[in-house]
């Protein structure tokens, strides 16, 4: 197997460093604090038209939406870059990653003609409605309903955990339009339609990252449809297998453990047991890395994806966890302020074992469709 990137990829990623040389604001380490608050989403939607621009928002999107059809490794290289620098594209990797490609697979060509152009331009955010109060990575369990009214369906009921919401454009949304599990039905729902609610959720991860939406007899038309009525299960699984691989965490989580060890290299605290366990944490990182690289690499030799990429996700997780735990135990001061992107990071990881699909979900997944072993009784 070879390891060694090739001289149009050395070129890429090269390419990308100097962008983020030229472009990140000096107090760049400060705003990335929070990728849901209003002084970054302002920051992110400059900078992603600045890339457009350059030719490096979209590479790896078809040329018809403003990329360069590149491959699959020139759009994971320019993640990792954009990740290890805290990732300043803010909710619009989400685009980059999968909205886009979702809506080229299943949007009719007014849905790609609305959409697409707008976040290939880098102007607009999106988010998720998944999650509920009652079905988290359940979504079999979804309640949100969706009633047909005429032509159109109206909307009624609640997602939380929702990323970017208070700035979003538009929703991905899913609810629920029959009974059993195959009813689940995709909307693309502007923000702006009446009777949305968002509230933002304080916490610990960041300012504006997490909020509530509620959905009060809003109207739907019915070309806000995306794909067949009751087909979230095939575009769900699509978009979620970009997702699951797309964000590189364990490039940030690697770069903030350099940075963690250096400070306690210059402070002469970088022995014994904190050697050991910034080995473990190290050697984690680079696992992440080479499963997400296998899923890449099969994505580009057309190969389909299966548990494989619950494998490389769970693998991220446990990168990021075992980061977070070296920095707490050694550097607690750079999470009292001492170090914003530490902070930043930490704040990150604490959300990594639930995004995309809880960490418990992604091992049963593991489970039964990797290892084959006989599922839980129930």
């Amino acid at each position: 197997m070879e390891f060694e990137w090739d001289v149009e990829q050395q070129g890429f990623r090269a390419t990308v460093r100097a962008f983020l040389a030229a472009n990140l604001p000096a107090d760049w380490e400060n705003l990335a604090h929070g990728p849901g608050s209003e002084a970054q989403s302002t920051f992110s939607k400059k900078f992603c038209g600045a890339l457009a621009k350059a030719g490096l928002l979209v590479p790896h999107w078809p040329k018809r939406w403003g990329g360069r059809d590149a491959d699959a490794w020139a759009s994971f290289i320019l993640a990792e870059e954009m990740w290890a620098a805290g990732e300043p594209r803010g909710g619009q990797y989400m685009n980059v990653n999968w909205i886009g490609p979702t809506l080229m697979r299943f949007g009719t060509e007014a849905q790609q003609e609305r959409y697409i152009p707008p976040m290939a331009r880098g102007e607009t955010i999106w988010c998720q409605g998944f999650s509920e109060p009652e079905a988290g990575s359940d979504l079999a369990s979804l309640r949100t309903r969706a009633e047909k009214d005429g032509a159109d369906f109206r909307v009624n009921g609640q997602k939380i955990w929702t990323s970017y919401a208070g700035h979003a454009d538009t929703c991905f949304l899913l609810a629920r339009t029959s009974p059993g599990k195959g009813g689940i039905s995709v909307f693309l729902l502007p923000m702006d339609t009446p009777g949305i609610t968002v509230r933002q959720i304080p916490s610990v991860i960041g300012e504006g990252d997490i909020h509530e939406v509620f959905f009060d007899d809003v109207r739907v038309p019915g070309n806000a449809l995306l794909g067949a009525e009751g087909q979230a299960w095939d575009i769900a699984r699509a978009a979620l297998s970009l997702e699951r691989v797309g964000i590189p965490r364990f490039a940030l989580a690697s770069r903030m453990l350099q940075r963690a060890v250096s400070a306690l290299r210059k402070s002469g605290l970088f022995s014994g047991g904190a050697i050991e366990q910034a080995a473990r944490a190290s050697a984690a990182c680079e696992a992440a890395r080479l499963y997400s690289y296998q899923i890449i690499d099969q994505r580009k030799r057309g190969i389909p994806t299966g548990a494989e990429a619950s494998v490389a996700r769970f693998a991220t997780v446990m990168c990021e966890r075992l980061v977070g735990e070296f920095v707490v135990e050694h550097c607690a001061d750079a999470l009292a302020g001492g170090d914003p992107m530490l902070l930043a990071h930490h704040q990150r990881a604490i959300v990594a074992g639930i995004a995309s699909g809880a960490a418990e979900i992604q091992l049963n997944m593991i489970a039964t469709e990797f290892l084959r072993l006989p599922r839980e009784p129930r």
